[in-house]
Formats: C-alpha cells, structure tokens, sequence
C-alpha cells in the first residue's frame, strides 16, 4: 500500500479548481447502461472509484473511448449477459460500493441483474435495504444467494411496472437507483421522501435529457413516466461540493490564503454557512470562493451561549461527507462544537488519531463528539495514520498539514478514491506531500 509523508506547517497560497463530483459521476456514467446509444459526459474525475467502474462496465460489454482525461463516451448497444451472471461480475462489483448502481439500469433494460453486497468505506453497516424494496415494488423479485452473498433479481416479462412508493429513508443511492429502473418501467412512478441532493438533481437531468419524463426534480416527491426507450445525450459532471468544503477546512487549519475556483456555489447549499459557523471567512466572488488567512477563527455560539451542534442531514441539510473535515476545523478554533454524525455509526472513530496528535477531542459515542479548539495556540503533532475511508483520510491529511513535523498517512488509496491527485494539486499550491 502507498502512502503520504506530508510535512506539515506549510502555509498553501493561489488557487484550486474541484474535480468533477465523485458521486453524481458513479451515477450518471451508470446511467449509459439505459440506453443503446452513445452518451458523452464531461468533468468526470480520474479517481480510482471511477476508473474501477468504468473498467466494469468496459467487462459488461459498453464501448467507452476516451476523448480528453476528463470526458468519455459511453454506448451500451452490445452488453454480455453472461458476464453480467458470472462470479467475476460479482466479485469485482463486491469490491465496488459505486457499483451498486449498476443494478437498476441493468433490472429495467435487461430484466435481470445481480445485487452483491457492496464494498467500499469502512464506516459502519451501510444498508441496501432502500434499492431492494424499490425494486420489489416496482415488480422485481428479490432472492438471496448466500453462497454469493448477493440477491438475484428478475422482472416477469423483463418489464418492471410503475407504483407509488415512500421511501424508507432519504437514500441518495437508492433513489437514483429507483428513478433509474422507473424510467424503462411501464406506467407512472411516484417516489416520496426521495433524496434531492445536486447529485440525484443533475441524474435526472441528464435521463430527462435522454427522453425520460421526470417531474419533481429538486424536490422530495419525484414522478416518473416511464419509456419504451431512451437516446443518447451529452452532459457536465458539477464541481464536487465535498472537495470545496475540503478545501475551505484546509484553509483555515493551515492559516492560507486560498481561491476556489469554479465552486458552482449555487449548489454548495449551507456548507458554506456550516464553515462560516465555525469562524471562517468565506467571501464569494462570482462562482469563486477566496478563504483569506485568519489568525484565529470562533466559533458561533447559541443565541442563549450554549456550545452549538453540527450535524448531518438530508439535503438541504449538510452532508455527512464534510463532517469529518468540519471536526478537524473545529479542533483549531476558538471555542467548543459538538459534532453529531447521525448515519454511520463508524465515522467518528478516526478522532483516535486527532486525539494523539494533540486535538481536544471527547468521543461521546459512536455519533458524536465534542470538540474543543485549540484556538491556533498548540499545533498538532505529526503522527503516523492510516487512512479508514475517503472523508476521514482528507480529515487525517489537513490536520498532517497544519501539524508540527512529518507525519505518514497509510492507506492513502482510500483517499485516491475520491480525490484526483489530490498530493500534486496541493504540492502546487505549497504544501510539501510525498507520494511513497
């Protein structure tokens, strides 16, 4: 495994542009598998999560030729069923968390498609439960393999049907998953308490482009009129949201002066006041945000002056991916901010790693913790890591940046999944990462 040896104290200085968004690009490049014609999308990230599926996908039978480092096209005219029911699709799809998204192009085209349990971060059990009901619903039926550790799922006339549904959560995968399948199906879909975030927003654009019949979009109550067929399109991956609010908490743990470039602020939501809540400075100019160097920056108190939470929520709420890195902030600010992450129960336990660096941190549970900031008095030492998951390994990394001394972060292919020569960018900017 590689790893980065990051020298810390290094003040970062110019401007940074975020990659094309992770998780819209798992689901929009999912989505060429609906059509047999060719579909081009632009500001796709070179990550490893993307690289992998699209190398699955390439397995499956889809033609993918590369027009730049960031735009391909995709066209799925010829899939090889029977790769799709081998051990190897399973495999490599168990490996993959991106990968379940695969299965409700492949339920409403084909009629069939396998759902093994997906890998990915190690945050806690993450459910499936929301995309199996979605599909039970919409007519499939679900049997368990238990050898494969995966479901099989068939369709009766390789035709799913349309229903009304309330989701069980506000799953962003599994509603994108859900609208999907329901764009083949026949008749009217309805899916209430359905995710909205930017990403789901941007999916169904890009199938609405294709011919399908969405209305809803941006909202929590989505209906769906299904096709007999859907056609190519071109579409533009957004700015990820995840790399902006990084960005902004990199700032301000290593006292820099930074512009970020691009941020397609209208669909950041309240990360920017989530920031702003810890005493950042966040000035927007036009679709950029400029982070000037702060001394010290305090936290917002309660209106009555109890320590404020922050917490996750469904979108317009704030992601849990930026909490992480929302904790790592606050370990440097002047004040105290309990940190309340509601969906996984293993995000937090990084804060082990905080804590013996130096940071003031109490790990109430496995949600949440208090987090009293050292106000820029003490650096953080260096330490040696290992990177659990994507948004805890960009956690580890700013806080290694800001630390006083060489710190070594393992495992680091956890973060390449999510962040694009994420050592090279930040190099450019001043800091001092070593690719080992």
């Amino acid at each position: 495994m590689s790893s980065f040896i990051i020298e810390g104290g290094k003040k970062l200085h110019g401007s940074i542009t975020p990659q094309g968004a992770k998780n819209e690009a798992l689901q929009v490049i999912s989505a060429t598998l609906l059509t047999s014609e060719p579909v081009t999308i632009d500001n796709i990230p070179d990550i490893i999560d993307v690289r992998n599926l699209i190398s699955l996908i390439e397995a499956m039978g889809v033609a993918v030729r590369r027009n730049s480092k960031h735009s391909f096209t995709f066209c799925a005219s010829d899939i090889n069923l029977d790769y799709v029911n081998s051990a190897d699709f399973i495999a490599r799809s168990a490996k993959l968390r991106g990968s379940v998204m695969l299965i409700g192009p492949l339920l409403a085209r084909f009629g069939q498609a396998f759902f093994p349990k997906p890998g990915g971060d190690q945050i806690g059990r993450r459910k499936v439960d929301v995309h199996i009901q979605g599909f039970m619903a919409l007519g499939a039926e679900a049997i368990y393999d238990h050898p494969l550790a995966s479901y099989r799922l068939t369709t009766r006339n390789h035709r799913l049907r349309g229903t009304y549904m309330l989701l069980d959560e506000a799953s962003v995968t599994g509603t994108a998953n859900i609208v999907m399948a329901a764009t083949l199906a026949e008749g009217t879909t309805t899916i209430y308490n359905a995710a909205c975030e930017p990403y789901v927003q941007q999916l169904c654009r890009m199938l609405s482009a294709m011919g399908a019949k969405i209305n809803g979009i941006g909202s929590n109550l989505l209906t769906i009129t299904g096709s007999d067929t859907l056609h190519g399109t071109s579409h533009r991956i957004l700015p990820d949201m995840i790399e902006v609010g990084s960005f902004i908490g990199l700032a301000a743990m290593t006292q820099s002066t930074i512009t970020i470039k691009d941020a397609s602020v209208e669909n950041l939501g309240i990360i920017p006041q989530a920031f702003r809540r810890l005493g950042i400075t966040i000035d927007q100019q036009g679709d950029d945000l400029y982070i000037p160097a702060q001394e010290t920056y305090e936290i917002e108190n309660g209106l009555d002056g109890s320590i404020p939470t922050i917490a996750d929520a469904p979108w317009p709420g704030l992601t849990p991916d930026l909490l992480s890195v929302i904790l790592v902030a606050a370990t440097q600010c002047n004040g105290s901010v309990l940190i309340h992450q509601k969906m996984f129960e293993s995000r937090l336990f990084f804060v082990d790693r905080l804590i013996d660096m130096g940071a003031q941190i109490i790990l109430c549970d496995p949600h949440r913790a208090v987090v009293v900031g050292l106000n820029h008095r003490y650096q953080l030492r260096a330490n040696r890591m290992s990177s659990p998951d994507i948004r805890a390994g960009i956690a580890l990394l700013i806080a290694a940046m800001s630390a006083k001394g060489t710190s070594v972060i393992g495992n680091i292919e956890q973060i390449q999944r999510g962040y694009e020569d994420i050592d090279v960018r930040l190099n450019s900017m001043g800091a001092n990462i070593i690719l080992q």
